[in-house]
């Protein structure tokens, strides 16, 4: 498939921006008073723009531009996004319908309207992912890397995989005959199953059986190599060449492949559970046999078989069937994306050391004391000499009294083992872990157990929200005097995903923050939140209140001096009074620019009504995941990075924590990362009127997109910081983006 084919057919000219460097703008018409905020035209839908974000990651797998096996690797990320999308989103959207809500959504959509369109979208997508599947299979056979089919193989080939099959496959299978003597099985959640029909020889009536495909680490790959080269075949394709093994003297009338995705919005009675354990355990267990949202099938499946397993399967067979030409559940070509072949990949990014930190080897608070706030970017810098060692040496300091700390998803390693040592150590340490992380739950429950054995205070924190921020908060007794040191973050505590994501994250001992995170952990451990934050703004109390208000605030400093400007960098923008308040930003004249990774209700370019605003997402090898926030201020700019997306589930019922950053230097650094990304020529998008996106198209091949650009920004920092010159480097850059945004604009 061309690229042309993915990318919508919209204007791609870039908005004005000269008043984000204080030029004075074009003089506009009055705009109407009149304006109806509440319109739901003016809304774009959460779940249609989540989609449509996937498709700009499926983009990638298509661009020529992008080394081979990473094209492989989007199309797998996009496939298993699509998975999770039916699980969540398709179900709570069937929920709400069997519980008779018919209550539109802030776009104006029943949630009967969302449904039919969000199948009809995923259908067109999953039409997509089977194009680029196939140009992608054929560029790899270019390449010598082929899944082919088990009868095009050589008879020698086919024998040596029979006795991989014989000893390492058959004994897992479990055939379950479907008749009257044997009621229909169950069938788990996105595990791939081959309905087999056969008969006795010279026998007239047909039998049914279900198989189910192993594929797991501890039985066997997806795709199975044939003899040890990069040619595979799929275990499905296997097994089914291979069961007359499973049914011997039976004839084998025919063999269809399918899957199934389950409903992954579960909610147990919490009043019914003796603690939060017992009930997200309880959820787990009830996942397992949630209700069904969609069957793939393979094309020409008997109809009478298609329409049985519907039935069975209590769907649709209009609706929720879904038939998948090629390969299913392509989420498996992660393991095709991994073969080492360097010239197929991505060149390897090695993260380089923190310039204040690389070659400064004292004790970690001595460092933030001294030179003030730490801010560090992942994954341009690495997670262990930065988080992980401001752990590390919490742990082994003896004049560290208290570690306190927050963890929403994390891996097993050096964070937990940290935390242990702490506590083996004698310093009280006292760790929320939130079991409600989606997906992590049960990862989540072995942690907690684990740090309880250890002695360590586990909390669950507040009931009926979950603890989303990213926080580590340390007491270190320094000379004759207590002093709080934190870690406020937008990403996880996890080693692998700090690889992976772009994420921010602040070391630093400001007295009036410590005393701000000391109240909030009070708060989760205990009861009553404080009245007042004395610097963060903290959800679900003062946050969605604080953007509000300093939104007002900007679009009142642009009455006075005529260069309002609201910028913010987020995975997602869903929450109504956010966007309602940026709108009516925009309507004052305040430049409004955003970067938008996903989901975003707002709509810029409405004429009268967001004329000059602009929505940007970025989609690169590293998933965007950071939150900058900034204003104008009328010149006494505010920043804050933090946990929160701008969505009513983070703003109303989660705990997030966004902070200032307030050090000269530290703003650089964020004013950099906005500037680059809102100059990337090469890997951004450009959100229109009516929510398509444009890919921003660069006058050379060569042009490095904005994750790249910062790659190479922390490279020359750290060698401009050998050199004491980092502060001149980091001026130079930041001049040089400015006037790239300048030029853009301009043109």
């Amino acid at each position: 498939m061309s690229t042309s084919a993915l990318q919508p057919e919209v204007d791609d000219d870039l908005h004005d921006d000269d008043a984000q460097f204080g030029t004075e703008a074009e003089t506009m018409p009055p705009i109407p008073d009149d304006i109806d905020l509440d319109d739901p035209s003016l809304y774009l839908n959460r779940e249609l723009t989540w989609l449509a974000f996937n498709r700009r990651v499926l983009h990638e797998a298509d661009d020529p531009r992008t080394p081979l096996l990473e094209r492989v690797k989007f199309l797998a990320i996009v496939s298993n996004n699509l998975d999770e999308f039916f699980m969540k989103r398709i179900g709570g959207l069937k929920q709400q319908i069997a519980a008779g809500v018919h209550t539109p959504s802030l776009d104006g959509r029943t949630p009967l309207q969302q449904l039919k369109e969000c199948q009809a979208a995923a259908r067109v997508f999953q039409a997509q992912q089977q194009c680029i599947y196939d140009v992608l299979m054929e560029e790899l056979a270019g390449q010598d890397i082929r899944i082919t089919h088990h009868d095009e193989l050589p008879t020698d080939a086919r024998e040596r995989l029979r006795e991989h099959f014989r000893a390492n496959i058959f004994p897992m299978l479990t055939p379950l005959a479907m008749d009257p003597a044997h009621p229909f099985p169950f069938i788990s959640n996105l595990a791939l199953n081959l309905l087999v029909t056969l008969r006795f020889p010279g026998g007239l009536e047909v039998y049914m059986a279900r198989v189910k495909v192993p594929v797991s680490k501890d039985v066997s790959k997806r795709l199975i190599p044939v003899d040890g080269s990069h040619t595979y075949v799929t275990l499905e394709d296997l097994i089914v060449n291979n069961l007359d093994m499973l049914f011997p003297g039976m004839e084998i009338v025919s063999c269809a492949l399918f899957r199934v995705t389950r409903n992954a919005i579960v909610e147990p009675d919490a009043e019914a559970a003796n603690d939060l354990l017992e009930m997200i355990e309880t959820e787990l267990r009830e996942r397992h046999f949630a209700p069904i949202v969609r069957l793939e099938v393979q094309p020409g499946m008997e109809p009478t078989h298609r329409g049985m397993l519907a039935a069975e399967l209590g769907l649709n067979e209009d609706e929720d069937v879904f038939e998948v030409e090629g390969m299913m559940a392509l989420r498996d070509l992660f393991e095709l994306a991994g073969i080492d072949k360097p010239e197929l990949h991505d060149k390897p990014h090695r993260p380089v050391d923190h310039p204040l930190l690389a070659n400064d080897r004292r004790n970690i608070f001595h460092i933030v004391r001294e030179n003030g706030p730490i801010l560090l970017q992942h994954p341009y810098q690495p997670f262990s000499t930065t988080v992980e060692r401001f752990l590390r040496t919490a742990a082994e300091d003896p004049k560290v009294l208290a570690i306190k700390m927050t963890l929403y998803r994390t891996s097993a390693g050096a964070i937990l083992d940290s935390l242990i040592e702490a506590a083996r150590n004698g310093k009280q340490v006292a760790v929320l872990v939130e079991l409600k992380a989606r997906f992590d739950e049960a990862a989540n429950i072995g942690w907690a157990r684990r740090l309880e054995a250890e002695g360590i205070h586990v909390n669950y924190g507040v009931m009926g929200l979950k603890t989303h921020s990213k926080l580590i908060f340390i007491v270190r007794r320094d000379y004759a005097q207590l002093r709080r040191y934190y870690h406020i973050g937008t990403g996880n505590y996890h080693a692998g995903t700090a690889k992976l994501y772009t994420d921010l994250g602040m070391l630093g001992c400001d007295e009036d923050i410590g005393q701000d995170l000391t109240e909030l952990f009070n708060y989760l451990t205990g009861y009553s939140p404080p009245p007042s934050y004395r610097k963060i703004l903290a959800a679900p109390y003062n946050l969605k209140r604080g953007i509000v208000d300093k939104i007002n605030r900007e679009i009142e400093q642009h009455k006075r001096n005529g260069d309002g400007l609201i910028q913010m960098k987020m995975n997602a923008l869903e929450d109504a009074d956010i966007t309602r308040a940026l709108y009516k930003a925009s309507r004052a004249g305040v430049q409004v620019d955003l970067i938008i990774r996903d989901t975003c209700r707002f709509r810029p370019g409405l004429p009268g009504i967001s004329e000059k605003a602009r929505v940007v997402s970025i989609v690169g090898r590293f998933l965007e995941h950071g939150r900058i926030i900034y204003f104008r201020n009328g010149g006494e700019e505010e920043y804050y990075i933090g946990s929160a997306d701008m969505m009513g589930r983070n703003l109303d019922s989660r705990v997030e924590v966004h902070a200032p950053v307030e050090n000269p230097e530290l703003r650089q650094e964020l004013r950099l990362i906005l500037d680059v990304q809102f100059a990337d020529t090469r890997s951004a998008w450009d959100m229109d009127a009516d929510g398509n996106y444009t890919q921003r198209t660069p006058e050379d091949d060569s042009t490095k997109g904005a994750q790249e650009t910062l790659i190479g920004v922390a490279e020359k920092r750290l060698a401009a910081a050998a050199k004491h010159k980092e502060k001149k480097v980091r001026s130079k850059l930041l001049s040089h983006f400015q006037w790239r945004l300048r030029d853009r604009n301009l043109t």
